[in-house]
Formats: C-alpha cells, structure tokens, sequence
C-alpha cells in the first residue's frame, strides 16, 4: 500500500504513518497459522479492526543491565531498513508499543531514526536507543569523532547504549583504544551505558583483561540453529547480557551461502507444528524462545503487520518442552560472517561482492 491507493480526500491528506498506525488491533487477528502473517506474507491491506486504538499490551518487560541502568527486552532492529522508509517504521514502531530501537552508523539510517522518533511523540525519557561505533572509526580519537556526528545525525542530547560493531582480532589495539573512548564518553554522562557486538569469548577477555568497564552486553548473531551457548555462558559469568541480532534467521536470506538453496528457519517443521499447537505464527514462536532465554530481542521488519506481531509475544508461553523441541534444532550454523576473520578489508571485500551481485 502506497498514499497513491488512498481514495478517500482526508487518507489522502494524511501521512500514510498517521493511517497505517491505525492497524495495531489487528495483530492478534492476524497471528493466526495461515493467515498473512504467519505465513510471512505481508498485502498491506488494512483489516477491520485499523480502526481500533493500539493496545499497550505489547509493551515490552524491562531487564537490569550490570551498572544498574535498565532497557527494553524487546525491540526493533534497523539492519537493511530502507532509508525511504525508516523514519515511517520507526514512528510506528513507537506508536504501538516499542520503545527499544536499535541502528548503526553502517546501516546508514541514523538520520531518519531520528526523524521517526521526533514524529512519533513519545517522550525521550521512555525510549532506549542503540547506535554503533563502526570498525572504520576504530581508535581513540577516532571514536569520539565518529559519536559525535552519530548523535548529530539522530539527533539525541545523550545515547542509551553504544556497542563496538565488531572486535576486529586483527587490529585489537586499536579495538581497545575504541573502547576507552567509550569509557570515556560514558564518564561524561553522553552515553548511559556501553557494549560490544559479535565479540567471542576469547575478544571478550582479552577486552576485559585491558579496561575498566565490563561491557553491559555483547550483540551476536544468534537464532535456533545458532544458539552460542558456549558464549552465553561466559556472559554468564561476567554479568553481560546477550542480545541477538538475526533472531528469526534472516541472515539466511540476506547473506545466503548458496541463493539456490535458501535456508528458512520459520518453515522449519518443529517451529511450523509449534505454531498450530499455540496458534500464533512462526515468527512470533521463535522469538518467544528467545525471551524465555532471557536474551533481548531485536527483529527487523518494514512490514507494519509484522511489526505489530513480533512484539506481541507476552501473552503465551512455550511449556518446557516446547522449549527443548526448540533447543534441539541446534545445527551450530552461523549465517552471518566470522567474527574472527572479520576486518576492514573482509568488509570491503563482501561490498565488492554484492557490487558484482555475487
């Protein structure tokens, strides 16, 4: 849907956010198996309830992190949102529910995060935004510069959380050097509290060996064929949260090793049956075994329909042994790069790829 199918003058004089946010009752209509959304298809045509007021049920628990500050488990992640259509996302994210956002400097969107949250309303002090410091701005002047125009860019007086994208082994000094920039931006009060991403437990030491903070938590490519449990429990152990990115095995579909054979974690058969047997959607069943991990959640989506159901996940639970059925779909399978092996000419290598649709 589009403002051009918009027949009526006053929809058409309307933001197709201000319209479209009208949908937020219709999620539990659609969680149904077999509906649009269950099936991962998304018409964009409004149900007979767009009409109905967002429900606040939605609204995502909150977790403690290690310095005392508190975030949203749940929320939405911008990795590969169009920027056309970001700032709309974001707005309605926020409108109906969400409050946790996530994006990066590398996903070029930081500008229009910002927008949507300007064009959403919703108070500063109830939102927790996530940004990330990108590996081409590694080192310690390098960092703070790179915040900076980070923070101008969405346009926020102090940032929630700022994570290392990536531990780059290769160059870990100037890793390190990154790090106490975000120590120091911490200190100074612009940052409330500070992480990494795709770090393992070998870059987790040696970081936690060569600074003073201990990272609040560690973002990881992490799904039911992914599960890290190793690196779960050295988190454990130093009392850092884990925080999946791919929770539902989208990177399966975005970096495919082969195109021909796509891997599809939402049509895999255990989460398929678990599906019907609790009548929400595959997507909605794998997210929720993410939250009775105690992991925080980010799924993308630029589907307004999609958005509404991913967040509504707090109103069932998965037994004990819908949780093992779950585990056992285990297959140690990364989908995303190597963190160990990933590195400024790794990243522009992959660039180069995608340039030669490789």
């Amino acid at each position: 849907m589009n403002d051009h199918t918009l027949s009526r003058p006053e929809l058409a004089s309307s933001s197709r956010r201000t319209f479209i946010s009208g949908l937020a009752a219709s999620a539990a209509a659609v969680a149904v198996p077999g509906s649009a959304l269950a099936t991962g298809s998304s018409t964009g045509a409004p149900s007979a309830a767009a009409s109905r007021p967002a429900s606040s049920a939605g609204k995502s628990p909150m977790v403690k992190l290690n310095n005392g500050v508190e975030m949203p488990v749940f929320g939405v992640g911008c990795f590969a949102l169009p920027t056309i259509q970001t700032a709309d996302v974001i707005d309605f994210a926020l409108r109906n529910g969400y409050r946790l956002i996530d994006t990066a400097k590398n996903y070029g969107n930081e500008k229009e995060v910002g927008e949507g949250i300007v064009r959403s309303g919703v108070p500063r002090s109830e939102l927790f935004v996530t940004t990330k410091l990108w590996i081409e701005d590694f080192g310690h002047d390098q960092a703070l510069r790179a915040f900076d125009k980070s923070m101008n860019a969405l346009g926020l007086d102090y940032l929630d959380l700022y994570l290392l994208h990536w531990p780059v082994p290769t160059d870990f000094d100037n890793t390190l050097a990154a790090w106490k920039a975000l120590e120091k931006l911490h200190a100074d009060k612009r940052i409330r509290a500070i992480g990494v991403s795709n770090f393992q437990p070998e870059h987790l030491k040696r970081l936690l060996d060569n600074t003073d903070i201990v990272p609040v938590l560690n973002q990881v490519e992490l799904h039911p064929y992914f599960p890290q449990q190793a690196l779960r429990a050295t988190h454990a152990q130093h009392g850092i949260k884990t925080q999946s990115w791919s929770p539902i095995g989208g990177v399966f579909t975005t970096l495919p090793k082969d195109p021909t054979k796509p891997l599809r974690l939402l049509e895999d058969p255990v989460v398929v049956n678990l599906a019907q047997k609790h009548r929400k959607s595959a997507a909605q069943i794998v997210l929720r075994w993410h939250v009775q991990h105690d992991l925080i959640v980010i799924p993308k989506s630029q589907h307004y329909e999609r958005l509404l159901a991913n967040i509504d996940i707090f109103n069932f639970e998965l037994s004990a042994e819908d949780m093992s059925a779950m585990d056992a779909l285990d297959r140690n399978l990364r989908g995303g790069p190597d963190p160990e092996q990933f590195d400024v000419p790794a990243f522009r290598a992959i660039v180069e790829r995608r340039k030669a649709g490789v």
